[in-house]
C-alpha cells in the first residue's frame, strides 16, 4: 500500500493549527532616561515605540518594572488629557487596560533610569 506523504503532512499541520492557540503577544523592553515620559502605543505607524499586535482592539498591556526606580504607566485617548497614571514599583507587574483609540506612556521621575517590560495581551 502505497503512501502519499504529502497529503498526510498536510493533515498534519492543519490538525496542529487546529488545535493550536492563535493568540499573539508582543513582549519588548525599555530603558528610560530620568524625567523622560515616552509614548509607546497610539501615535500610528512607525511613531509608536511598540507594535501592538491587538491595534485597533481593546487590549491588555502587563508592564513589568524590571529596574530599580518606579515609573508611571499613563492611558489616554488619542488626542485627550490624560485618563489614568498607574505607578509601576521595582520588581512588580501591572496589568493596564488599552482601549481601542488609547495611547500608553511610560514616564520617569529624576530619580533614575527606569527599565519597563511590556506584553501585550488580548481581551
Amino acid at each position: 500500500m502505497e503512501t502519499n506523504k504529502p497529503i498526510l503532512n498536510l493533515l498534519l499541520l492543519t490538525a496542529i493549527a487546529l488545535f493550536t492557540t492563535f493568540e499573539t503577544s508582543a513582549q519588548v523592553e525599555f530603558e528610560l532616561k530620568p524625567s523622560q515620559s515616552m509614548s509607546i502605543t497610539g501615535k500610528g505607524p512607525g511613531q509608536d515605540a511598540a507594535k501592538n499586535p491587538y491595534e485597533g482592539e481593546d487590549c491588555f498591556v502587563l508592564v513589568e518594572n524590571i529596574g530599580k526606580v518606579t515609573f508611571k504607566v499613563r492611558t489616554q485617548q488619542t488626542g485627550q488629557k490624560d485618563l489614568k497614571s498607574t505607578p509601576v514599583a521595582p520588581g512588580k507587574t501591572e496589568t493596564i487596560q488599552l482601549p481601542k483609540n488609547y495611547e500608553l506612556y511610560l514616564d520617569t521621575t529624576a530619580e533614575g533610569k527606569a527599565l519597563a517590560r511590556l506584553s501585550f495581551k488580548k481581551q
